[in-house]
């Protein structure tokens, strides 16, 4: 049995590819806790973010900095009163929100960050993500269709007309993609190489695609890449039902759209299932498109000293925030009623130090990066998330619709026919 767990260890494959049960339930378990720390993570962040954009505070009383806030939230949703429609359908309603976070979770047996780092790799991993990824839509239907109300079945075939508008653009974006990775030259433009026709839908097999080509995928045919990139960055805001194109929620029209019937425990799992499939679709971009688990400039700036000095990035970023939790703390007011507040703010100064010092052991530094690097990638995407909705208002359906199909469309068909033209050529 003990051989069983460690021979996965001195493996260069996923869970799933070796046939380790073990190691693969490990990873899930990780991933739902890592997935669940980021939701929790993103509420505050989302808070603190907006307030400031908005010259206010944010979040202050819960904990230091309301860093508790998330927690607060938590328990108020778990022991609030949960309440159903006395003519909603029943069976609908309570299965709807479990439609919408299982197929979020779900994404996630595919997504890699790292070579090894994944639940497993499909030869269509990226098939298997837009096709799972796109269930989401049905739980929401149903959340409206059920509660027998007409404010959420606005919002439910608002949101199914949403998916059916940009899915389309989103996947001819995917396709240009895929196309890049079948051609065999190195660089911008595949210099000295041609098409040889061998491109893969693997996660894994996209981001080595780009690591033999010397370029990341939105550099690549530029400004193709960057284009099929733009479409796809459009059309994931939209399918997340984020700002600006949070019409099936509304709550300036529709109260809040296909889960205004919803409270307490059920409402929480929307919530959870939303900025869980946030994270998915940014996992999706990262890999077609920014290279994955890849540090910057990994052809430019090889060799050992820079593969050791990228390294040490994991345990720098962890000690500069232990270095910043450490002077909020030095600055909090000295009197007895923050006396507690003081303390959690070092003790996570503390905790936050000591990650950042484990992150410097050789091993556990080599085993990390990889995910580092993806998880900062996904970050970057997250506080777009955040900027898009403390900056743009939200469309009307027919601006919505408009743009989905009279702009990002003909623009993905066209994005798609150049791609092949270019990688033919």
């Amino acid at each position: 049995m003990l051989d069983y767990i460690t021979s996965y260890l001195r493996s260069n494959t996923t869970p799933g590819q070796a046939g380790n049960i073990f190691w693969a339930f490990v990873y899930i378990v990780l991933i739902f806790l890592g997935l669940s720390i980021a939701v929790i993570a993103m509420n505050w962040l989302e808070r603190k973010i907006l307030a400031h954009m908005q010259v206010r505070l944010g979040p202050m009383r819960v904990g230091p900095h309301g860093l508790l806030q998330p927690i607060a939230d938590a328990l108020k949703l778990l022991l609030k009163e949960d309440i159903m429609p006395a003519e909603a359908d029943k069976a609908v309603f309570w299965a709807a929100p479990l439609m919408v976070v299982i197929t979020a979770f779900t994404v996630f047996i595919v997504v890699p960050f790292g070579p090894t780092h994944a639940v497993t790799d499909m030869n269509i991993g990226i098939l298997f993500m837009l096709g799972v990824s796109s269930l989401g839509v049905l739980g929401i239907v149903m959340a409206g269709w059920a509660s027998n109300s007409h404010y959420p079945l606005i919002g439910a075939l608002r949101s199914s007309a949403q998916m059916v508008s940009y899915e389309i653009a989103m996947g001819l974006a995917v396709v240009a993609a895929v196309l890049m990775t079948s051609l065999s030259g190195i660089g911008v433009y595949g210099i000295g190489g041609s098409g040889d026709g061998t491109g893969t839908l693997s996660m894994i097999g996209i981001v080595q695609a780009q690591q033999a080509q010397h370029v990341w995928f939105i550099f690549k045919f530029f400004p193709l890449g960057l284009i099929a990139f733009f479409i796809f960055a459009v059309a994931m805001v939209a399918e997340t039902n984020r700002a600006p194109f949070d019409l099936p929620e509304a709550e300036s029209e529709l109260t809040a759209g296909f889960h205004t019937e919803y409270s307490g425990f059920r409402w929480s799992l929307f919530f959870l299932a939303e900025y869980s499939a946030m994270i998915a679709v940014s996992s999706i971009a990262v890999t077609l498109w920014l290279g994955g688990w890849m540090r910057p400039f990994p052809t430019w700036l090889s060799g050992e000293t820079w593969d050791l000095i990228f390294s040490l990035f994991p345990a720098a970023t962890f000690l500069l925030l232990a270095l910043i939790a450490f002077l909020g703390t030095i600055r909090m007011p000295k009197h007895p009623y923050f006396r507690i507040q003081t303390l959690g703010l070092g003790g996570f100064a503390v905790l936050l130090g000591l990650i950042g010092l484990v992150l410097l052991i050789p091993d556990v530094r080599n085993r990390v990066q990889d995910i580092y690097w993806f998880s900062i990638k996904v970050a970057g995407f997250m506080y777009l998330y955040i900027w898009y909705r403390g900056t743009f208002p939200r469309y009307r359906f027919d601006q919505l619709m408009k743009m989905g199909w009279k702009v990002l469309l003909p623009m993905g068909i066209g994005v798609l026919i150049l791609t092949a033209l270019v990688g033919v050529l």
